[in-house]
This record gives structure tokens, sequence and C-alpha cells, in this order.
């Protein structure tokens, strides 16, 4: 694997940014990207994630869905819903969670483990 994208389902910009955490304030169970929800606070990165990413031995990327779709979208032809990571291998982009799999997870030790065990399988294969 050469690197782990990860897609927020939320379009890049400050103003955008202020119109999700006033959303995740007032009405958290309709707010639409898992990954925001786990990995940020009201305004900032939880320190544990901040920490995991800084540990992780694989190169990474964070992109709001606007500029995946800008970056890669036309490139790959592929349509992913958001949130996703995907696994960028040399075969193309692989989905590594989903957007399906994000809506089960409850809380970010599980995404934390979720993404340690999926990278091991990676690494086995």
């Amino acid at each position: 694997m050469e690197k782990l994208i990860f897609i927020y389902n939320a379009d890049s910009g400050k103003l955008n940014a202020l119109m999700d955490s006033l959303h995740k304030a007032v009405n958290p169970s309709s707010y639409s990207c898992k990954l925001c929800e786990l990995t940020y606070g009201a305004l900032d990165e939880k320190k544990a994630w901040k920490d995991f990413r800084k540990d992780l031995e694989v190169e990474t990327s964070f992109l709001h869905k606007d500029e995946f779709l800008k970056a890669y979208a036309s490139k790959f032809g592929h349509k992913f819903e958001f949130p996703v990571i995907l696994a960028q291998t040399n075969k193309g982009l692989e989905v590594f969670v989903s957007k399906t799999e994000f809506e089960e997870i409850n809380n970010l030790n599980v995404l934390i483990d979720k993404i340690k065990n999926r990278l091991k399988l990676y690494q086995e294969a």
C-alpha cells in the first residue's frame, strides 16, 4: 500500500468548517460526516486521533469531498460514498473503510482499532 486517503463528507473552506461545527453542536444526530464526528471536537482535532495519525507508518492524505472530487474522480472514474478511507495501491484506489462501516463505528477507539487491523491485513498480503 502506498497511501491512505481519508475523505471527509464535508467541503473545504473556512465558512464550511464553521457551518459544520455549528451543525455538530446544534444537531449532531443529523450530521453527515462520521469521520469528522469521530476525529474532531467542536473546533480542533482530538488529541488521541492526532497522536494516532502521527504514529502511522503509512503515508496519509486528508481531503474534503470537493478536494477529492477535483483531484481524483476523473482520474480513477470511481464514485465513492463519503466519508471513506481509501487505500492507494499499485492497482489504484481501494475502499479501506466504507461509509457503511463508518455508520457502525460509535467511538474513536473503534475507528483506530479498525484502521490498525486493516493495516495488518495489507502488510500480510
